[in-house]
């Protein structure tokens, strides 16, 4: 082997994992009543944009070869139940038919929760013991996908890890005539301490308690595992794991359980963490970010998410 990797062309030839543009999907955050783009602090060269910035900002992925976008959403108001997310006129609604107008054959993917949209900040409707009403919620995200789908979405992400919601989805999406619109659901979402630059970014931080009720105990790969499984079971399309990098062994296992494409998130407290080693002239931007999604790609995701989209593209270009 050391003498193929000594030759340029043969170690191409035998590289055992590629990672290109078209492995990639790109988040954006919509923001209503912006007009333009705002820098986000935490997270550097990212920003929240208008819905007119998110088309421009969709439309740059696209030209540099990234097949989707993810989108997440600003509302103009919050509520207890978090109403704003089934909003027909909504904030990711309206980005999303804007965005598929202009770029018919990029793949917008809706991000489906309830946090963005609650005033309390919890995936979920509280019930007055200040827990989640699984079943109660189920139904609030099952009118959002369906709205999201009508509007254009060609693939909608759970990521509220609600018990039961991909079969309440499916049957939902189903009922409503849109039973080509894919699943990808956020199966093994762990209680992580890397999603604090996003929820700065979503204004979503829970107002009291923590999500460790309904999202996973970083400690558990089976239980992973087993909740990837039931997902399957119940309709999903494509299986997420996130976040990505403390969490390779979970993504390798998810593939090697089940039969689904696996998506894995590569979260903002990760892309945030190698933006300040940078910054700080640490690391060298280039290889460590290339190096560490294809750890993921090499992990077994066949997806990744990441904030790094953009850059990544116009380096392997």
């Amino acid at each position: 082997m050391r003498r193929l990797r000594r030759t340029g062309l043969l170690r191409g030839l035998v590289r055992e994992t590629e990672l290109s543009p078209a492995h990639l999907v790109y988040p954006m955050f919509v923001r209503h009543g912006l007009d333009g783009r705002a820098p986000i602090t935490s997270m550097p060269g990212i920003d929240h944009l208008s819905v007119s910035a998110a088309v421009d900002e969709a439309g740059e992925a696209a030209a540099l070869g990234i097949p989707a976008v993810l989108l997440f959403g600003l509302p103009a108001a919050k509520d207890e139940a978090g109403s704003g997310a089934w909003d027909d006129e909504g904030i990711v609604q309206t980005a999303t038919r804007a965005i598929k107008a202009q770029h018919p054959d990029l793949l917008v993917i809706t991000d489906l929760c309830l946090c963005e949209y609650t005033s309390h900040g919890h995936c979920g409707v509280l019930r007055e013991d200040g827990e989640v009403d699984n079943d109660l919620t189920l139904e609030l995200l099952a009118r959002t996908a369906v709205s999201q789908a009508e509007a254009g979405a060609d693939v909608v992400a759970p990521s509220d890890m609600m018990d039961g919601r991909v079969g309440a989805l499916r049957a939902a999406l189903d009922d409503h005539g849109l039973a080509e619109t894919p699943i990808m659901a956020y199966s093994a979402k762990y209680a992580s301490a890397f999603y604090g630059p996003f929820r700065e970014a979503a204004e979503s931080a829970p107002s009291k308690g923590d999500r460790r009720g309904y999202q996973m105990d970083p400690a558990n790969a089976l239980e992973g595992v087993r909740e990837a499984k039931l997902d399957a079971d119940e309709g999903a399309d494509v299986l997420m794991v996130k976040p990505a990098l403390p969490y390779l062994d979970v993504i390798r296992r998810v593939k090697d359980a089940t039969n689904l494409p696996v998506a894995a998130y590569n979260v903002s407290g990760e892309y945030a963490m190698l933006k300040a080693a940078v910054a700080a002239g640490l690391l060298d931007e280039r290889p460590a970010v290339l190096e560490a999604l294809t750890g993921i790609r090499r992990a077994g995701a066949d997806i990744v998410i990441t904030y790094h989209a953009k850059d990544v593209s116009r380096w392997l270009s």
